[in-house]
């Protein structure tokens, strides 16, 4: 199933009923006055948070909903049937804004929040309500108001713990696949991973995180360029950051300095906030090298960016490494 997350619906609420123009005619009853009913109200529409969803992809080809109208009242004073609410299902983390003003009308972060998004429509009153002590025989009715209308855009943001950054072909997905049960695309050329996939990692009986695996960044990826500024709205709601990179040999000629100015550029051009969240540096296929080469880079990586945090390395592929990072993470998370 492809994975969508934003999409735009039109969604119109119920009118309510008109009251009834009615007049009690019984036999043996004469001038027995005024009985029309009110009508029913229209039926109102919620969005609903529902954990069995995860993208917005059923909105693909079905985008306008409609609540029902409220029944007109009824002569003998019964009051018209009140119209059914209708519940849209969308997964935890979908943010609601209105197409037109842009306000935000909502953001659904868990499972069972529920959401009003169009008011149905007031009931009319039916003739029975303008009876008085002057107006024995009133003639006078309303009818029902028009439900809300409006056009919802939603926007899907993954709600993790942890969200993995870096490059293309970094090891995301491998490491994703080391740390849980999730199964995400892995190959050995760039832009493996064309949608956000959620892994939960489990450190212990009644201890685990969800880890989410965003699509690589490139240069220029603030502005448009590649499939990583359309998903790093998904790192918003993480509480932790690992930027990836990858290890390479010194005769590769690739410089780590700037494979990771290459990524923090893109996040500082794309948003403060993801600027201001803890992030550990980890650096991925350590499985390449021995162990003192492989420090050696490290820590000359480390030192020319003067780098400050926590820093890890592993190897996804032979998962050295990944039960350490796992239960520090954990632990990290447990303290925040």
């Amino acid at each position: 199933m492809k994975f969508v997350d934003e999409t735009t619906i039109h969604v119109q609420a119920g009118n309510g009923g008109s009251g009834c123009l009615s007049f009690r005619r019984e036999r043996f009853v004469p001038l027995g006055g005024p009985d029309g009913g009110d009508g029913g109200d229209g039926g109102s529409i919620y969005l609903l948070a529902d954990e069995n969803l995860n993208t917005l992809a059923d909105f693909r080809h079905v985008r306008s909903f409609k609540a029902q109208r409220g029944q007109d009242g009824m002569g003998r004073n019964r009051t018209g049937k009140s119209g059914e609410d209708t519940t849209i299902r969308v997964p935890p983390g979908t943010l609601i804004k209105d197409v037109h003003t842009e306000e935000v009308i909502g953001d659904l972060t868990t499972h069972g929040d529920r959401l009003l998004v169009a008011k149905g429509g007031a009931h009319g009153l039916g003739n029975a309500r303008f009876k008085s002590s002057t107006q024995r025989a009133p003639r006078k009715t309303t009818p029902g108001k028009p439900g809300d209308t409006r056009d919802l855009h939603m926007e899907l943001k993954l709600l993790a713990d942890v969200g993995l950054l870096g490059l293309p072909n970094a090891g995301k997905s491998s490491l994703l696949r080391a740390l849980s049960s999730a199964t995400p695309k892995v190959a050995d050329y760039p832009f493996t991973t064309l949608y956000p996939s959620l892994g939960v990692v489990y450190v212990a009986p009644q201890k685990s995180f969800v880890i989410a695996d965003i699509p690589g960044l490139i240069e220029g990826a603030a502005e448009g360029v590649g499939l990583g500024t359309r998903f790093l709205r998904h790192l918003s709601r993480t509480g932790l950051l690992l930027h990836m990179l990858e290890l390479e040999p010194t005769e590769s000629g690739r410089d780590l300095c700037k494979d990771y100015h290459s990524v923090s550029n893109e996040l500082h051009r794309y948003s403060a906030d993801l600027v201001a969240k803890d992030r550990w540096l980890v650096f991925n296929k350590t499985d390449l090298f021995d162990a003192d080469e492989c420090e050696r880079i490290i820590r000359k990586c480390v030192t020319a960016l003067k780098w400050k945090g926590p820093v890890y390395a592993v190897s996804a592929l032979s998962k050295a490494g990944t039960e350490e990072l796992s239960k520090n993470i954990y632990t990290y998370l447990h303290e925040q």
